[in-house]
């Protein structure tokens, strides 16, 4: 439970800053810069903040759970079906194939929501070089000045996903400067394609497990079942991953949206080197010792007797299947 709570709090923390960035609150900026008036409670609460975190935390969740389960998965596929195999596929797969579409819908009023308050990023990221309505949405393709190349067009869809009528007029990378527009526009463009397509395969591949579980009370017995799962953990990495530079480089050339740009933002502070470095060293001693100990795990599991004997560490193994019925 502490774990729990620590996650969920520090998580918060962190994207609240950063919805901050997004949407910057809670605060007046005078003609000569200085900053007056300071609310933290609407800096915290600020309008980005009621989406980007629980979207952050759901993602979150889902990584932890598919990584999980695709170590599991890899097990299987290597000939362990015992019960603590199972379990450990089969618990975080139920809860990621609960998460999954809600995270969908959340990331859909997201990606709305951004439409409305940071209408350049949302340009950036689905390549709409003109303000106009109808707008086409573009699966895939390689963002030019003269449109997407090599996509597949579904014409109105854009200005519906951004209010469910394809009369929407959405605003167009036309609307401000060059020197104001996110750069790289068809790697924000496939990042997105990426987050929405690989979230979307997630919601199948829940879906597939819980019509095998209505079936047959059991998970599908093909080995492409086991072979997705496996896949899914290092999806769900890079899903997240494509989300992270959806949002900070979809920001850019701000830090602080309309407010201050990145290149003003740049520290000459003397610590922080030594900050980078300690932080560096501490989680390098994490990653090698949590290294050490899985492969301690992983060396005292190979030096059990065999398949039937009980794991030290997990519940009691499954009898043995009747011959010529896939596990």
């Amino acid at each position: 439970m502490p774990i729990v709570i620590a996650g969920i709090g520090g998580g918060f923390s962190v994207v609240t800053v950063n919805s901050w960035m997004n949407s910057p609150d809670g605060f007046t900026l005078g003609a000569n810069g200085a900053v007056t008036n300071v609310d933290p409670l609407d800096a915290i609460f600020n309008g980005a903040t009621a989406y980007e975190v629980p979207h952050m935390i759901l993602a979150a969740y889902l990584v932890t759970a598919f990584l999980t389960a695709s170590v599991y998965a890899v097990g299987m596929l290597r000939g362990r079906r015992d019960r603590y195999h199972r379990l450990g596929l089969l618990i975080p797969l139920t809860v990621a194939a609960i998460i999954a579409p809600i995270q969908f819908l959340v990331g859909d009023t997201a990606a709305r929501e951004v439409a409305d308050d940071q209408p350049v990023k949302f340009a950036a990221f689905e390549c709409v070089q003109k303000t106009h309505s109808d707008v086409t949405e573009y699966i895939g393709g390689i963002c030019t000045d003269d449109g997407v190349k090599g996509a597949i067009p579904i014409p109105g869809l854009d200005s519906f996903l951004v209010d469910f009528n394809t009369d929407t007029t959405v605003t167009g990378l036309d609307s401000v400067p060059p020197d104001d527009r996110p750069p790289a526009n068809t790697m924000l463009h496939l990042s997105f394609d990426a987050m929405v397509g690989i979230g979307t395969a997630m919601i199948a591949l829940g879906a597939w497990l819980g019509f095998a579980w209505w079936r047959r009370r059991d998970i599908p017995a093909t080995p492409w079942f086991l072979r997705a799962v496996a896949v899914s953990g290092v999806a769900a990495v890079i899903a997240l991953e494509c989300g992270w530079i959806v949002t900070e480089v979809g920001r850019q050339p701000w830090v602080v949206y309309e407010v201050m740009r990145t290149e003003d933002a740049v520290t000459g502070a003397s610590g922080v080197w030594f900050t980078f470095v300690a932080a560096l060293l501490l989680y390098a001693v994490l990653g090698v010792a949590t290294v050490l100990v899985l492969r301690t795990m992983s060396r005292r599991w190979r030096e059990e007797p065999g398949d039937e004997a009980e794991v030290p560490y997990g519940p009691p193994t499954a009898p043995p299947t009747p011959a010529g019925r896939p596990e």
